[in-house]
C-alpha cells in the first residue's frame, strides 16, 4: 500500500509478488479492488509474478489529480506511474473495461516493452451512441436471496448484472461497489467530455500473447466491437462467454481463471 507522485497526481497502489511485472488497470469510476479480485486467486497457485494495482485519478486513494481534464492525461499518469515504478522494464498489463482503453493507449505509445495484454470487457469505442452493445438481459435469478436486498441495492444489482445470486452479489458489492462508492464524482464528469484519446490507437499489429474476454449479454461495451481489432493482435485469444454480461470476471470465475491461466502460460513460452 503505497503512493506514487508523477506529474499530475499521487498514484495510490498495491504491489504484490515478485517476479515479471503486471500492470492492473481498472474501469470507470471503481477502483483496484475490481483487479484485485478477480487476479489474485489466479496468483495464489502460480509464482513468478508481481502484480502492481493502481487507483486511477480521481478514483479510490489516487490524489491530487485535479489537473486532469481528458483520457490523454489519465494516460499520460499511467505512463508515468509504470516508468517510476518499473523504468525500462518489461511488463504487460491488464485492463477492465476503460482500463482495456487506457492499455490499448500505453500499447500505442510503448508497444516494445510490453510482453502481453489481457483485455476484460474492454472499451473498443468510446462513446456510448456508437458502441454495438447488447439488451440488458437477465439469465439467473435466486428469487431468495434478491427478497434480502434493499430496493436501491436490488435495482443497481438488476441493472448491472447479468446473474442475480448471493455469490455475484457479494463480489459485486466488494469489489465494484466499494470502489463506485468514493469515486470523485464531479471529477470524472469533466473527464467524460474528453473520453476518447486525441490520437488514433491500434495504429499497428501487436505481436505479443493476449487474450480479449468479452461478455455475450454485456450491455455496457458489447462484444461485437472487439471483433474489428482482431486482426490488430494475431496472437490474441478472443473468448465470448455466454452467461456474462459487463461483470464476466465474477459471472463466469472458472472459465475467467482458466483464459487468464492460459494466456501467462503463454507469455512464460516466450
Amino acid at each position: 500500500m503505497s503512493y506514487c507522485k508523477v506529474r499530475q497526481a499521487e498514484i495510490y497502489y498495491e504491489d504484490f509478488g515478485e517476479g515479471k511485472p503486471i500492470i492492473m488497470i481498472h474501469g470507470f469510476t471503481p477502483d483496484h479492488r475490481l483487479m484485485s479480485g478477480c487476479m489474485e486467486p489466479i496468483f495464489t497457485k502460480r509464482d513468478g509474478w508481481r502484480r502492481i494495482y493502481i487507483d486511477l485519478p480521481g478514483m479510490g486513494l489516487t490524489k491530487n489529480y485535479n489537473g486532469i481534464r481528458s483520457s490523454d492525461e489519465m494516460l499520460n499518469a499511467v505512463l508515468d506511474f509504470i516508468q517510476a515504478i518499473i523504468p525500462d522494464q518489461e511488463y504487460l498489463i491488464a485492463g477492465e473495461s476503460y482500463g482495456g482503453y487506457i492499455s490499448r493507449g500505453i500499447i500505442q505509445k510503448q508497444k516494445e516493452e510490453i510482453l502481453g495484454a489481457a483485455f476484460i470487457c474492454p472499451v473498443i469505442i468510446p462513446f456510448l451512441e456508437n458502441r454495438t452493445v447488447e439488451e440488458h438481459k437477465i439469465l439467473k435469478t435466486d428469487e431468495n436471496f434478491i427478497e434480502s436486498l434493499s430496493k436501491e441495492e436490488l435495482e443497481d444489482f438488476r441493472n448491472n448484472n447479468v446473474v442475480l445470486d448471493e455469490y455475484t452479489w457479494l463480489r459485486y458489492n466488494r469489489e465494484i461497489l466499494s470502489g463506485c462508492k468514493i469515486g470523485d464524482e464531479k471529477f470524472l464528469n469533466n473527464v467524460t467530455d474528453k473520453y476518447g484519446f486525441s490520437f488514433k490507437i491500434d495504429q499497428s499489429d501487436f505481436l505479443k500473447p493476449s487474450v480479449f474476454l468479452l461478455g455475450r449479454q454485456d450491455s455496457s461495451v458489447g462484444y461485437k466491437d472487439a471483433l474489428n481489432v482482431i486482426n490488430k493482435y494475431p496472437r490474441a485469444t478472443f473468448a465470448i462467454l455466454d452467461r456474462a454480461g459487463h461483470n464476466l470476471q465474477i459471472e463466469q470465475p472458472q472459465l475467467f481463471n482458466s483464459l487468464v491461466n492460459e494466456w501467462l502460460d503463454r507469455i512464460e513460452e516466450i
